[in-house]
């Protein structure tokens, strides 16, 4: 796919991630101030020399940076030290050194859901239910995956001694394991559903993005897929160059896909496809909901304004400014310089409450982000779309709010939901051990339930049977996710959730039986609304 888009405006790198736009170059000259500069040193000197504590030059001058910036009242406008510099960068990147190992908590421990293909997890043998018990000798009872992913993670061709214990085997087993580059797929999940539909979710925007959606499509249409979901929802966005990327799968040549506006003409960019589609005529959805930002926005308002794909779900997080990444010796200033628009002209970007005025007037200029009035704009085809707030999908569903019985159930937990999650993992690995779930479509019965809340019993959570019994939908559903991961594996659980999730199956229902773009935007959309 390289080659398929083009810049107008001459840029260095350029992310999108977490809800920002960054542009890496090296530092701009700054003009000379004198008489404010020697007003700071002076200021400095005083605190140095006559401040009731004794303060390091280090932490004078990067609080005043922090001070600075903080003034802006701007909170994509920030100082990222190393540590949080190198967390940017692996995250924009897509890898990191470790092993491999996806975790979830239980009560002795860290019990292993999976492992990535090709890691050193995988190679020493390491499986679907295995404890992890130990990490260079410190025990894991106790710590949560990010905790325990800190410690194993490192440097590539360094060790790491960890201890495991498995079902039916008598003694602990050390493992050493050699860590590696591990490079995380940013397509997690690609699967048909409901016969001919292709369900591909996308959950960051790194440098493989583009390829790795294409490969998956690809893959999904030799397996029968006839119709298309992207789920970009939970997105934080990515590497621009990705996203360009994304949006260039599903538009012709010259369609416009993203442009940026700013104080210097450096700021002004815009983005165009280049090449034909290549899955021209496949009717196609795209997830969204708060938590689609950046990049996401831009795929979603592109194939919005383009009248490519059917936007379902929630409005997005309203993500339109765009920072610009300064790179330091120790460290880099992300700051916003500019807005960006969608094809259609529209900027999305959302006014946060207690923001500054002035800044959120001005970051928020070219919109009415309010509930009584919001810019319009059409598509290609005509159809209305709106400016300001995210974007607005073309179907709204709602997210599933908890029921009074989820919070009752939530409440009576508490600390020992840990617990819980534990006996729902022993209950799950039982059941695989005993090969009594044969198909993947199995229902939970009242007998699993009841076999839950005894083992729930046995390690002293005690709930009331009534509250355990109202609570029977939400009960059922962890059960059948939990059981699903670990009899069929990662796949199998996702589709449970898909099969369970609101959104996704108002997204299939809308999908079934439609043969084009345009008979899906007439099934979704009264003639009033286009």
């Amino acid at each position: 796919m390289s080659g398929r888009w083009v810049l107008a405006a001459a840029v260095s790198t350029v992310t999108l991630i977490a809800g920002a736009w960054w542009i890496g170059t090296s530092p701009a000259a700054v003009t000379d101030n004198a008489s404010r500069t020697r007003l700071f040193e002076e200021v400095a000197q005083h605190i140095r020399r006559d401040y009731v504590d004794s303060l390091p030059d280090s932490t004078i001058y990067r609080r005043a940076i922090d001070g600075a910036l903080r003034d802006l009242h701007d909170p994509h406008s920030i100082f990222l030290d190393p540590r949080r510099q190198a967390s940017f960068e692996e995250k924009t990147s897509g890898q990191y050194g470790g092993v491999g190992l996806q975790m979830d908590v239980s009560e002795n421990g860290l019990t292993v859901i999976g492992t990535l293909p090709g890691t050193p997890a995988e190679v020493a043998g390491i499986q679907t239910g295995d404890l992890l018990v130990a990490i260079e000798g410190k025990t894991t009872k106790g710590l949560t995956t990010d905790e325990a992913s800190k410690l194993l993670r490192g440097a590539p061709g360094t060790e790491v001694h960890i201890l495991i214990a498995r079902d039916g085997v008598a003694e602990h087993m050390p493992i050493t394991l050699t860590r590696k580059m591990v490079e995380v797929n940013p397509v997690q999940h690609a699967m048909i559903v409901h016969d001919d539909v292709g369900f591909v979710n996308l959950t960051i925007f790194s440098n493989s993005a583009g390829p790795e959606l294409e490969h998956a499509i690809d893959s999904l249409r030799k397996a029968g897929a006839r119709s298309l979901i992207l789920d970009l929802r939970g997105d934080p966005g990515g590497l621009l160059d990705e996203g360009v990327k994304v949006s260039d799968l599903f538009l012709d040549a010259g369609q416009p896909i993203v442009f940026t506006r700013g104080r210097s003409p450096t700021e002004n960019l815009s983005l165009s496809d280049r090449a034909p589609q290549k899955w021209a005529g496949m009717p196609m959805i795209v997830l969204t909901d708060s938590n689609s930002a950046s990049a996401s926005e831009i795929v979603a308002g592109a194939l919005q304004d383009h009248d490519r794909a059917l936007i379902v779900g929630t409005a997005t997080y309203g993500k339109g400014s765009a920072q610009r990444l300064f790179k330091f010796s120790r460290g880099a200033l992300k700051l916003t310089t500019a807005l960006w628009f969608t094809p259609s002209g529209r900027s999305i970007n959302r006014r946060r409450v207690g923001a500054d005025d002035d800044v959120s007037n001005a970051l928020a200029k070219a919109n009415k982000d309010t509930t009584t009035a919001r810019p319009k704009f059409r598509t290609d085809a005509g159809r209305t779309v709106l400016g300001g707030g995210g974007i607005v999908p073309d179907v709204e569903v709602p997210q599933r709010v908890a029921t009074a019985a989820d919070k009752a159930l939530q409440a009576a937990l508490g600390k020992k939901v840990v617990l819980f999650r534990a006996a729902l993992v022993d209950y799950a690995l039982s059941l695989k051990s005993a090969h009594v779930i044969a198909s993947r479509d199995f229902v939970v019965t009242d007998a699993m339930r009841n076999d839950l809340y005894k083992r729930l019993l046995a390690r002293g959570v005690d709930l009331r049977r009534t509250l355990y019994d109202s609570a029977a939908p939400i009960i059922s559903r962890v059960v059948a996710q939990q059981t699903s991961r670990y009899v069929f594996g990662p796949q199998a659980e996702y589709l449970r959730q898909l099969q369970q999730d609101p959104t996704a199956t108002r997204a299939f229902s809308l999908l079934h039986g439609v043969h084009s773009q345009k008979d899906l935007f007439a099934r979704a959309m009264p003639t009033s609304a286009r």
